[in-house]
């Protein structure tokens, strides 16, 4: 299954369903792996401490997802490509990133709103696939994004990041209502896919380049 999901041939002329959504799956996978692997480094964790840090950002929203959704087997305990994925992607990063680059932040934004575009849209459609309604779609999209970004954080002694002022789940909740606007119009599945995906993405890119945040609420006496 991997491999035809990384078959750019085989999406490009068939654009099956099933390849394409677990080659999206795989890109949060990644993501958040590499992520979650450059914030551990930057805090001198050892390579053990790096990896266990990347697994529960790749896999802690999906696993709580499933969980709620009461589907089971877990994902990642039925198809060893994800550990292997994630395991392959963090000793990558460990070996090549140096934990004091300027850039450090920059990598982690950047794999941050890759796996955040690719996870909303992966939760969002596993929710409408269990039958729930929109709203609990939604929710279980932003779900599957923030807990592990959110454990994360906490590992590593961090404020997690959705729960300051930066446009974050506003993006990913954007881009859900784009998901289920585009389905109900009869778009063709893989269009509303990466519409979703790029819509998310540039969203919640365009607010770190501009520094778009919400204001707090504050009652002035």
């Amino acid at each position: 299954m991997l491999a035809i999901a990384l078959n750019p041939a085989t999406l490009i002329t068939t654009f099956d369903p099933g390849s394409l959504i677990y080659l999206f799956d795989m890109i949060g996978i990644v993501a958040c792996s590499i992520s979650g692997t450059i914030l551990a480094k930057h805090k001198k964790f050892d390579v053990f401490g790096c990896l266990l840090v990347s697994i529960v950002t790749a896999i802690g929203g999906g696993t709580v997802r499933d969980v709620i959704l009461n589907r089971h087997p877990l994902f990642w305990m039925v198809d060893m490509s994800y550990l292997t994925v994630i395991t392959i992607s963090s000793l990558v990063m460990q070996i090549f990133f140096h934990p004091n680059s300027k850039r450090v932040n920059k990598f982690l934004r950047l794999s941050d709103t890759i796996g955040l575009s690719a996870f909303t849209l992966i939760g969002i459609k596993v929710a409408d696939s269990m039958g729930t309604n929109v709203p609990v779609a939604l929710l279980l999209g932003v779900i599957t994004i923030i807990v592990g970004g959110i454990i994360r954080d906490m590992i590593c002694n961090e404020i997690p990041l959705v729960l300051q002022q930066e446009i974050y789940i506003t993006a990913a909740l954007t881009g859900g209502i784009l998901y289920f606007a585009l389905h109900n119009f009869g778009v063709r599945d893989w269009v509303t896919d990466i519409a979703t995906m790029s819509t998310i993405f540039t969203l919640r890119m365009l607010a770190i380049r501009y520094d778009w945040q919400f204001p707090t609420l504050e009652w002035k006496y």
